[in-house]
């Protein structure tokens, strides 16, 4: 609910009223405008030019162009603008295709952004908050009275507690473009005394920081050209096809012509499952490391391990190769076979835990070891829960007694990220002042208690906090009331204006998060800016990305406020350098070509022409090197080897995080006690069509809890259960028993 109570801005909406008729007006037209796509036959044979004469006035402009969006694709779309509109979205003309530049085409999310940048409910004003936090009421006021809001409380804030207390959130927007608020707030905050940083993920955390604790790095993946022969591709909870993960799916399509089978293992038949897989595999979500370790159990019981490459390469498969200082029955084998438990993990002990029956488990761990090469390629989702790094961890376990780690064809697991990737180089920074970190999962208790959050707790670079979060960014992010491990907790925190005193949002809707702003910014889509779009994971090329309409109403990027509000702090001049926004653009492409002379990297001029750059790389093999050259390369572990048992966890004596990856049944997962009360549980991905928030329901169920990350549980409505969630997006019940 926006509510106008000052006179003053009963006086504004009067004033702006007949012009914002007339935008609105405008961006309805927009919407009724030509259809969204145009025919299959056309957009199939014909090339840009004739898509123009064809369907077109010659009036339209028809711009290349990419969403910096948070998806991992940065497709090639095309604008069509007439007056001022965009009218139309299509995508690079089969004629274009080439083998050389496997660059994205749109999906259907990429064809729907055109009513996504014209929705009605788009944010359209700067607005402060009025009610209390989290009721959604909100004020109308000037650009000059949000920027001065933001500055004197950054200041208020800064000298009552220091830099220290101020956060900059996660934002989406980071990810898919090389110039962003995100950035350059950050910019701006170090400018001014710095702040508290974070690292990790909410995407990737647990996986990237577990690979390490096998292989010594996160960078496990190789170059996708290198799987071209692969006969085998396991794909486990990896949904390219709906993600649009890199180039994943150019090359993915191209092996499954020639022959590759894929298996794809997945609580979801989702659209990845239905283009790709030969068979599909569900399992109950968080089961993963069950089936692993029945797969481990049939490899090494059949002999079909790689006993060559495990002697030479490995520490901690048997008892005969543990690091010192570690007890008896402690390794892989030993565990495998229950030599502490009594429990041997075969397929039959993991059937009733994953649902998976014992033959296929049998039959999925033979065909993985036996052929050759095979890539076991693990996505993100798995490891969004509370035991994700074992799952991380045991996927690297699988690829290592297997002998697919170093070659050609094959995939070490884990992580994924790719070693020899290549991106635009960004606006500098500066300098932070504050030394100390968090992870990216603590801001809660950051925010909460700042005494909570201690080096053992995940703080990096200092002994203690200085200060809780008392100043908190949220740029293009809906982490603070939607995205948590413990929702309520969160929203406890943020409700409470003695915590955190003073939020900024920033957002193109009002989103969950958005509506505990204390000042809640209208930004622009990827459509009224200049940016450069770069990809997820495995892709390893750019694309323009250029402002094609105007803003309406008085929608501003992050950077412009950002500009005004770095004026009242008296460092706008430090912090600008006097660029446009499309003047950032342009430092940027330059300094990314002096920084690699041997990418033949275009000018700004020519990127203006050429719309796109593939950095071009020579196949990669993570680990090779490795893997090939032991003696003067080793893994950059403590043990020079890959760690099945890693002695740092073993030190470490974390409960969640075991030394061997194994199978630990996940809090509120299929084995806890509370599934007999709450037997569905359900699981989000991201979805194929339009980025908007969607809620459901199950009949004759209501939600109760949401603590597992990426999970939620219902319970019957004649139930009774306290502290209510009153909206989560949701996509797929998992009956649990």
């Amino acid at each position: 609910m926006i509510k106008i109570t000052s006179d003053s801005a009963k006086k504004r909406v009067s004033k702006a009223a007949e012009l914002d008729r007339r935008q609105f007006i405008k961006a309805s037209a927009a919407l009724a405008a030509i259809p969204l796509i145009v025919s299959d036959r056309v957009a199939a044979s014909a090339t840009t030019a004739q898509v123009k004469e064809a369907t077109e006035a010659d009036t339209t402009r028809i711009i290349a162009t990419c969403s910096t969006f948070d998806c991992g694709g940065k497709c090639d779309i095309r604008t069509h603008v007439k007056d001022g509109v965009v009218t139309r979205i299509s995508t690079r003309p089969d004629a274009e295709l080439d083998n050389d530049m496997p660059i994205m085409r749109g999906c259907v999310r990429g064809r729907s952004y055109r009513k996504f940048v014209y929705h009605p409910d788009r944010l359209k004003y700067p607005m402060k908050r009025v009610g209390k936090r989290g009721e959604g009421k909100f004020e109308r006021i000037s650009w000059d009275e949000a920027t001065t809001l933001i500055a004197d409380n950054l200041k208020r804030i800064t000298a009552k507690y220091g830099p220290s207390s101020r956060y900059m959130h996660v934002a989406t927007a980071v990810t898919g473009g090389a110039f962003s608020g995100d950035l350059m707030a950050r910019r701006l905050l170090n400018l001014t005394g710095g702040y508290l940083e974070s690292y990790h993920s909410v995407s990737m955390g647990n996986t990237a920081a577990a690979t390490p604790y096998t292989y010594g790095t996160a960078a496990s993946g190789s170059s996708l050209d290198t799987l071209a022969q692969t006969p085998l591709v396991i794909l486990w909870g990896h949904n390219t096809t709906e993600t649009i993960f890199g180039h994943s799916n150019h090359y993915f399509q191209q092996m499954k012509q020639n022959g590759t089978r894929f298996i794809v293992v997945d609580p979801r038949y989702s659209d990845t499952a239905s283009s790709l897989a030969d068979q599909w595999i569900p399992l109950l979500p968080s089961t993963d490391n069950a089936l692993m370790d029945a797969m481990m159990y049939v490899i090494v019981t059949e002999n079909l391990h790689d006993k060559a490459f495990i002697d030479r390469y490995t520490l901690g498969f048997d008892e005969n190769s543990m690091p010192e200082g570690v007890p008896a029955n402690e390794s892989l084998v030993a565990y495998l076979r229950g030599a502490k438990d009594g429990i041997e993990k075969s397929p039959e002990w993991a059937e009733p835990i994953t649902k998976v029956p014992a033959q296929i488990i049998r039959q999925l761990a033979r065909d993985y070891a036996n052929t050759k090469p095979a890539a076991l390629i693990q996505g993100w989702g798995p490891q969004r829960h509370n035991c994700g790094e074992r799952s991380a961890r045991g996927s690297t376990l699988l690829a290592t007694i297997t002998g697919n780690v170093g070659i050609k064809g094959g995939w070490a697991a884990g992580y994924g990220g790719i070693g020899n990737r290549k991106f635009m180089s960004g606006p500098d920074l500066g300098s932070n002042s504050v030394t100390a970190k968090i992870s990216v999962m603590n801001w809660v208790q950051a925010a909460d208690d700042a005494s909570q959050i201690t080096p053992e707790q995940g703080l990096k670079g200092a002994d203690k906090l200085d200060n809780n979060i008392r100043f908190l960014f949220s740029l293009a992010g809906n982490y603070l009331a939607n995205q948590n491990p413990d929702l309520r907790q969160a929203v406890k925190i943020v409700e409470d204006e003695s915590k955190i005193e003073f939020i900024v949002a920033s957002d193109l809707y009002l989103t969950p998060s958005a509506k505990y702003a204390d000042v809640l910014l209208p930004e622009t889509s990827f459509m009224e800016r200049w940016n450069i779009g770069q990809t997820w994971g495995t892709g390893n090329y750019i694309l323009l990305s250029e402002k094609v309409i105007e803003p309406q109403f008085e929608r501003r990027s992050d950077y412009e406020w950002l500009r005004e509000v770095a004026a009242k702090l008296g460092v706008e001049q430090a912090f600008s350098e006097g660029r446009s926004e499309k003047e950032w653009i342009e430092h940027i492409v330059e300094t990314t070509r002096l920084a690699m002379p041997e990418e033949n990297m275009p000018t700004f001029g020519q990127l203006l022409v050429k719309r796109r750059h593939l950095f071009k790389s020579e196949p990669y093999v993570a680990f090779e090197q490795n893997i090939r050259d032991p003696q003067n390369h080793p893994f950059p572990t403590p043990s020079g080897k890959i760690e099945i048992f890693s002695k740092r966890l073993y030190d470490m004596h974390h409960p969640e995080i075991p030394a061997l990856s194994h199978y630990v049944p996940a809090h509120e997962g299929p084995e806890d006690p509370l599934s007999q009360k709450y037997p569905l549980q359900l699981i989000t991905w991201k979805g194929k069509t339009a980025p908007t928030q969607l809620s459901t329901r199950i009949p004759g169920y209501r939600k109760c809890r949401y603590r597992n990350y990426g999970s939620i549980r219902w319970m019957p409505e004649n139930a009774t259960f306290s502290a209510e969630i009153k909206c989560v997006s949701i996509t797929i019940a998992v009956f649990l028993k």
